[in-house]
């Protein structure tokens, strides 16, 4: 069983999106990294790449290619205070799902070590 699957599908992808970015666009770090007013766009950018990662359909590929995430994400500064402040959202948003511990540990292995990747600026 993917982690797709097991967490309950598409749904559960967009309600933990939706409760991350209500976190980043109350905080003047990440508001400062995402310069759209409106955060729809990267919420369904980051909506369709999780959903394809964890073992569902392949929507965001088909739509934007290869993530390519390092290259994507080249453009806006990112250093260890923006990584430690989408980290701390993203895992109140998982929190918020209250996800067994298996699934837990594996989201958060993976946000920890994709957010550490995308750092793109000296401290």
């Amino acid at each position: 069983m993917t982690v797709f699957e097991a967490v309950g599908g598409a749904d559960t992808f967009k309600v933990l999106v939706e409760r991350f970015y209500a976190g980043v666009a109350a905080d003047p770090v990440l508001r400062a990294v995402y310069p759209e007013e409106d955060l729809s766009g990267a919420t369904e950018r980051l909506t369709l790449f999780l959903i394809q990662y964890w073992g569902g359909p392949d929507d965001y590929s088909a739509r934007r290619g290869h993530p390519r995430l390092r290259l994507r994400h080249q453009r806006f500064a990112i250093g260890q205070v923006e990584r430690d402040a989408w980290l701390r959202h993203m895992t109140a948003a998982v929190d918020s799902l209250d996800p067994a511990p298996d699934i837990r540990k594996s989201l958060i292995d993976y946000f920890e070590t994709t957010s550490t990747a995308m750092i793109n600026r000296p401290a």
